[in-house]
């Protein structure tokens, strides 16, 4: 099947990407026994040469996995000059196990490697093993110093991983 999947870049409103942030947020609440992530996008945010956002398509069309990365300078979230931060990375249920997520981390860390950023980081979650799993065996490492909008939460687990220039 992976070589039926095809990755495009979409806008973050785009209406698949609007449709499987839906389901990531249906996710979460359920996962988190709660809201959703309530962290503020905007759609610009993911505008290339500042960000990208990508969507995979199976064979018949259907967004099957999401993911995005977006522009981040030292701030008092935390966040570093020149990161890259990664959100919304999500496999449908049924696409799960198919390489989906590593193909779009690997696509997205290119890009933002190409772009000039330094680190990608990303915030997840204690209830999301799979997640944790799949960055670290990417060579993302747990870091003390946490950012983004749910650092304060005990919950909230923050990655990096440093992006060799292009």
């Amino acid at each position: 099947m992976s070589q039926e999947i095809q990755l495009r870049a979409v806008s973050y409103d785009h209406p698949d990407a609007v449709k499987l942030n839906d389901q990531v947020q249906i996710e979460y609440q359920e996962r988190y026994d709660g809201e959703g992530d309530v962290t503020f996008l905007d759609p610009a945010m993911f505008a290339p040469p500042k960000g990208l956002y990508l969507l995979a398509y199976d064979a018949s069309g259907t967004p099957v996995a999401s993911g995005g990365w977006r522009s981040h300078e030292a701030n008092d979230e935390g966040y570093e000059e020149g990161d890259a931060e990664l959100k919304r990375m999500y496999v449908v249920p049924e696409a799960r196990g198919l390489g989906l997520a590593r193909r779009i981390l690997a696509a997205l860390e290119a890009d933002a490697r190409a772009a000039g950023r330094l680190r990608m980081a990303l915030e997840t979650g204690d209830q999301q093993p799979e997640a944790i799993a799949l960055y670290l065996s990417e060579g993302y490492t747990m870091t003390d110093a946490k950012f983004g909008h749910y650092r304060f939460y005990d919950s909230s687990r923050c990655m990096t991983k440093q992006l060799n220039p292009a």
